[in-house]
C-alpha cells in the first residue's frame, strides 16, 4: 500500500509541475497522499522503536489542513513549497521504485561503511549483501539508511526557489549531496560501533525488547536518539548554508514560518485551547 501511495503522490506532483490553473488541486492531492502514507507507516516505525517519524506523522495532520486551505487561496509561498515537494519527489521516487538505483545506492553505502570500519580496526563482515556483521551484532542497511531522503528534500527546497541561477544550483548541489552522503556513512559507522561496543549499555532500554539480543539499548540510543538528533542538526546547518548561497531561500523560509505560525495559532483559538 505504501508503494502505491508514494507512486500516486509522485504522479500528483508531476501533474502539479505541468498543470495550468488547476495545479493547486494536484498539489492538494500530492500533499494528502504524502500525509496518508506517513500515517500508515506509523505502526512500522513504532515496531522499529523510532519515535521521530511517528511524531512527524502526527504533526503532519494540522500541517495538511493549513496547506490545503492556503493552496485553495493560491498562496504563492505554499505553491513554492509544493514545487519543492514536487522536485524532492522526482528525485526520491526512482531510488524507491527502481531496484537498479536502490540496490546500487545501498551497496555503495555498505561497501564504504565496511571500508571505514576496517580502517577503524573493526573486522566486520557482509552477510547477504546489505547486512554488516561483527560478533553477533548485525545492522541491515536499507534505503532509509542511505541519506537519499534528506538529499531529495534539500535539493527540492533549493530547486523550488524562485529565480534560481545555474551557479546557485551548482553550489547547492555541491553543498547538499557530498556532505549528506559522507556524513550519513559516518553515521552508519558510528551507530554500528556504538551497537557492537555497547556504548550506551548503561542507559535503560525503553523498548524492553529481546528480539535483537542483549544490549539493544546501545542500538536504540545510538540509532533512534543520538543519530536522529545529529541528523537534525546537520540538516539545519546545511539549510543555513543554502540560505547564504540562495538569499531568496532565506526569505522564503521566514515567510513559511510566519505563515504556519499564524495559521497554527488560528487553529488553536478555533479549537478553544
Amino acid at each position: 500500500m505504501t508503494e502505491i501511495l508514494i507512486f500516486a503522490a509522485f504522479l500528483a506532483f508531476v501533474l502539479f509541475l505541468v498543470a495550468g490553473r488547476g495545479k493547486k488541486y494536484a498539489a492538494i492531492l500530492g500533499w494528502t497522499l504524502v500525509v496518508v502514507n506517513l500515517l500508515m507507516e506509523v505502526p512500522d516505525y513504532l515496531v522499529q522503536d523510532n519515535l521521530l517519524y511517528p511524531a512527524i506523522a502526527v504533526m503532519s495532520v494540522p500541517f495538511l489542513a493549513i496547506t490545503i486551505l492556503r493552496l485553495l487561496a493560491e498562496d504563492q509561498t505554499i505553491l513554492q513549497l509544493s514545487s519543492a515537494a514536487a522536485v524532492a519527489t522526482l528525485i526520491f521516487v526512482p531510488f524507491s521504485f527502481m531496484p537498479l538505483f536502490r540496490d546500487a545506492l545501498i551497496s555503495a553505502v555498505v561497501g564504504q561503511a565496511v571500508w571505514l570500519l576496517h580502517a577503524f580496526g573493526y573486522p566486520v563482515q557482509i552477510e547477504g549483501w546489505n547486512i554488516i556483521l561483527l560478533n553477533g551484532f548485525a545492522t541491515e542497511i536499507i534505503l532509509t539508511c542511505t541519506g537519499i531522503t534528506a538529499i531529495a528534500i534539500l535539493l527540492g527546497v533549493a530547486a523550488g526557489s524562485r529565480d534560481l541561477s545555474i551557479k546557485q544550483g551548482i553550489y547547492a548541489f555541491l553543498i547538499v549531496v557530498p556532505t549528506i552522503y559522507f556524513l550519513n556513512i559516518l553515521r552508519v559507522v558510528v551507530v554500528f560501533i556504538a551497537w557492537s561496543d555497547q556504548w550506551f549499555s548503561f542507559l535503560p532500554d525503553p523498548t524492553g525488547t529481546t528480539e535483537f539480543g542483549a544490549g539493544y539499548a546501545s542500538f536504540f540510543w545510538g540509532h533512534n536518539v543520538f543519530a536522529e538528533l545529529f541528523s537534525l542538526v546537520i540538516l539545519i546547518v546545511i539549510a543555513l548554508g543554502l540560505f547564504r548561497i540562495i538569499p531568496q531561500l532565506a526569505t522564503f523560509a521566514r515567510d513559511l514560518i510566519h505563515l504556519y505560525t499564524i495559521e497554527v495559532r488560528g487553529l488553536i483559538r478555533f479549537a478553544g485551547l
